[in-house]
């Protein structure tokens, strides 16, 4: 399916966890493979760089935890923790004082985004002002980035959709832990929830979009 039309629409880009306790190997707590963690950065840092440009909104949103009981309290985390799944280093992950709460560099630039630092759950909205601040731009249509494809991108995809957003899922800029289900849950995107395009049809479309106004 091809990207619907921007003409008209007020976009910003949303990134999902761009943090270094996914992306950076040197700290991070539950971390993609090293080569998939530079490739979505840098992805994302060329979308970034194009939205930026051209006026768009950038909003960041990061999960931070209080305390490790905070994270515990959700009993599928609990019961995986220290077990061999995917997940089992969760109560270790985005504590207070962790060099993973910060956002990798090359993606954020502090003189033009905004951060939402609150997430505690996969959906970027739960409990968070996210839905607060694209309201207050008058955002209609989200690009979403991110980790990891199959939980935090596909939940906040579908909380999206449940909210009336044009949900866009930008292919190369995301990426999981679970590498056998990233084409899945781009596949449950595509069918029921939103578009999935690559990152030059996105640069593309906010070229195209711009030079018409």
């Amino acid at each position: 399916m091809t990207l619907p039309t921007l003409h008209g629409r007020r976009p910003a880009v949303v990134t999902i966890d761009m943090h270094r306790g996914h992306l950076d190997p040197a700290v991070a707590t539950m971390p993609l493979s090293a080569d998939k963690a530079e490739r979505v950065t840098q992805a994302n840092a060329r979308l970034l760089k194009a939205a930026r440009e051209h006026g768009i909104p950038v909003i960041h949103v990061v999960t931070s935890y209080r305390s490790v009981e905070e994270i515990a309290s959700n009993p599928w985390w609990s019961a995986v923790a220290g077990t061999d799944a995917t997940r089992a280093n969760v109560l270790n992950h985005q504590l207070p004082g962790s060099p993973g709460l910060e956002l990798m560099a090359e993606v954020y630039d502090p003189r033009y985004d905004l951060v939402v630092s609150t997430k505690k759950r996969y959906d970027c909205f739960a409990a968070t002002d996210l839905d607060h601040a694209l309201r207050s731009l008058r955002i209609d249509t989200l690009f979403l980035t991110g980790v990891n494809t199959n939980s935090c991108v596909l939940a906040t995809t579908v909380a999206a959709n449940t909210r009336d957003y044009t949900a866009i899922v930008v292919e190369e800029c995301v990426d999981t832990m679970d590498p056998a289900l990233h084409t899945a849950a781009l596949a449950v995107i595509r069918q029921a929830f939103g578009w999935v395009g690559t990152t030059d049809e996105v640069v593309a479309a906010l070229d195209e979009e711009m030079a018409a106004l």
